[in-house]
Order: C-alpha cells, then sequence, then structure tokens
C-alpha cells in the first residue's frame, strides 16, 4: 500500500498550502468568497485570426477577475509530469488520438516521470511492501522496475488506448475557481467522471478498466506470491487512488506555483 502514503502525502500538502481561502474585496471593502460555475468549459474550437487555439474570449471584469489565472506547467516541481492538464477556462479543440497517444507516452516517459517512479520506489522499498524484492541497491532496482512498468503500462491504458476506443478526453481541465472543497470535490469526481470528444460527461470507463487492465498484466512480471487475485486487487485500487491524488494536485497545482513565485 505504499502507493496509498504517496497519495495522502500529495493530499496532505495540498490542505497545508491551501489551508486560507481567498477572496475579494467588495466595494465596502468586505470579504466576498469567490464563486464560479461547477465545470470548466467545454473542449470546443476557438480559433483566433492566426488558425490558433486560443483561451475564452474576453477576460473576466475587475469583479470577476480569478485570484490565480489557473496557469498549468508541464511538469509540477519538475518531478510529477502533468502534460494533459489544461489551463482554468481554456477552450480546445477535441483531443486527437494522435494527442492521446503523445501524453500517455509523455506522462510515462518524461525525464520527471523517472524521478517520480524512483519516489514511488523508494517509499515501496521503504515500507517493505514486497519483502520478495529485498532491501539494498538491488532491491531498490527491483521496486524500480516494478513500478516503472506499472506505471507506464496504467498511462498507456488509461490515457491512450482506452480513450481514443471509447472517445473519452483523458485530458485534466483545470476548475481552477471557487471554494477549496469544491475544487477538491471537484478533482477526485475526475477519476470516475470524464468528458467525451463531443464535449459531454460519461463515466471514466479509461481510468477504472485501464487501472484494472495494467494490474492484470502485472501479474505477468510479479513473483508468484504477488499474482493473487488479493494482490492484483490492491494494485488496481492504489493505481485508482494514485491518479485521483495526482488530478487533486493538478488541480490546486497553480496556486501553489503562483505563491512559490511570489504572485500568491
Amino acid at each position: 500500500m505504499d502507493r496509498l502514503v504517496l497519495s495522502a502525502t500529495f493530499l496532505i500538502i495540498l490542505a497545508s498550502t491551501q489551508a486560507q481561502e481567498p477572496k475579494y474585496s467588495g466595494p465596502n471593502g468586505s470579504g466576498l468568497a469567490l464563486e464560479t460555475a461547477s465545470l470548466p468549459n467545454a473542449p470546443e474550437a476557438n480559433v483566433d485570426g492566426s488558425g490558433q487555439a486560443s483561451s475564452s474570449s474576453s477576460p473576466p471584469g475587475p469583479a470577476e477577475q480569478p485570484l490565480s489565472a489557473g496557469k498549468q506547467t508541464k511538469r509540477i516541481l519538475g518531478i510529477m509530469p502533468n502534460f494533459r492538464a489544461v489551463d482554468a477556462d481554456a477552450k480546445l479543440p477535441p483531443q486527437s488520438v494522435r494527442e492521446k497517444f503523445k501524453t500517455g507516452l509523455q506522462d510515462s516517459f518524461d525525464y520527471s516521470s523517472f524521478i517520480f517512479v524512483g519516489i514511488q520506489a523508494g517509499i515501496s522499498q521503504g515500507t517493505k511492501s514486497y519483502p520478495a524484492f529485498h532491501q539494498g541497491a538491488a532491491g531498490f532496482g527491483r521496486y524500480y522496475w516494478h513500478t516503472f512498468a506499472d506505471q507506464a503500462d496504467e498511462n498507456l491504458w488509461a490515457e491512450s488506448i482506452l480513450p481514443a476506443v471509447l472517445h473519452e478526453d483523458s485530458r485534466y481541465y483545470t476548475l481552477g475557481h471557487g471554494r477549496i472543497l469544491k475544487r477538491a470535490q471537484y478533482a477526485v469526481s475526475r477519476a470516475l467522471i470524464t468528458r467525451t470528444d463531443s464535449g459531454g460527461e460519461t463515466f471514466n470507463a479509461a481510468e477504472i478498466v485501464g487501472a484494472g487492465a495494467a494490474a492484470a498484466i502485472s501479474s505477468a512480471y510479479y513473483p508468484s506470491q504477488y499474482r493473487t487475485w488479493t494482490k492484483t486487487g490492491q494494485r488496481w485500487l492504489t493505481s485508482v487512488i494514485l491518479d485521483t491524488a495526482t488530478f487533486a494536485a493538478k488541480e490546486f497545482w497553480p496556486d501553489i506555483n503562483s505563491i512559490f513565485h511570489g504572485k500568491g
């Protein structure tokens, strides 16, 4: 259950950095909590004169201006891939099959993914999740390549193959506005709800089924004592929980990043 520990760590960091909810000051100086629509904009072609997709048309007025622009970066803290996160309020054309495979490969083979895998492998070894792997450098190597295989396999199923087959949009659309609890609930819900290529919403079969497929495939390379239904089910569950935690990290990362750069 090492990846559960990592998931909990993400959530604790997010909770601590978001402990005080930002507010606007109304004309009379009183605090006014920021309220917005419950969902970000659906993918939609919004092309300017140069032929390039752009963000939402006109910027909000002073009373509607969000405290965070919801700008995502390609990596979180340089150690976690963040290639499928979409800026708050961005309007994009439907995700192509090529883009689905591109993000799946980027999330698996970008340099940051190797660092992220190393962190997970270190936690696994530290908690002795798989005693048969043993300790020391050789043990860490076993933890590392198993974790890497798990992550790459799950990324390709959940972000590339199944979204292409099921016509699901594998991107994470940042909500970016509203109360902390509302945004956290939205982020967690993305494990079960996703967008379709046409801009609607549907059950996130790619996430749930993809994580299950990857867990089943993992039985081919884990030692025999870890190929039971229980162990396979645990890997399935922890993959979904870890992905849910990363959705929360993606949601609040623009806010945290702005604090790091002195903009909060």
